[in-house]
């Protein structure tokens, strides 16, 4: 690594590729792979459509922000996707039977609306679990991945710190 490109800077931007690559993994799973969300899958990608844009800014005014709007805009986005983290660890949770889900993961559809779209959409329970590999869900995978974009945003705000206070 070198001098040129200050390892906050670079941090930060890794964790906006890792959220990037997810939710369009995600977006891709279900779009292009089939896989129909349930409810707890829908609401863990917030973070990712809120979350990113703010990085996304941030990273575009990198020095022309002011420090404690930096740093401010840095949290929020971590406590974002460590609410995706919860989320996702959440989910499992519900997939392994630890504790159930909400009652909107119940996955029965008998009751008819005015939205009759939505009414012909498959649901999903949020224990049903659709993909594993290495034998984790996805949900299992986007509590890992929202965690280390946590971690990657907090090591941005220490070298931030550290790079301020040298």
């Amino acid at each position: 690594m070198t001098s040129s490109r200050p390892l906050d800077k670079f941090a930060a931007g890794l964790a906006f590729v890792l959220g990037l690559v997810t939710i369009l993994a995600a977006l891709g799973s279900q779009f292009i792979g089939g896989l129909q969300p349930c409810e707890l899958c829908l609401e863990q990608r917030l973070p990712y459509y809120w979350g990113l844009p703010l990085l996304a800014l941030v990273l575009i005014l990198w020095n022309r922000l002011p420090l404690t709007v930096w740093y401010v805009a840095m949290a929020i986005v971590a406590a974002l996707f460590a609410w995706g983290a919860y989320l996702g660890g959440f989910h499992s949770g519900v997939e392994w039977g630890f504790w159930p889900g909400p009652t909107a993961c119940a996955g029965v559809g008998t009751d008819l609306s005015m939205d009759m779209l939505n009414d012909l959409q498959p649901v999903i329970g949020c224990d049903v679990v659709q993909f594993r590999f290495l034998g984790i869900s996805l949900a299992g995978y986007n509590a890992l991945i929202s965690a280390a974009v946590v971690g990657l945003l907090l090591m941005a705000m220490a070298f931030q710190f550290r790079r301020r206070r040298n």
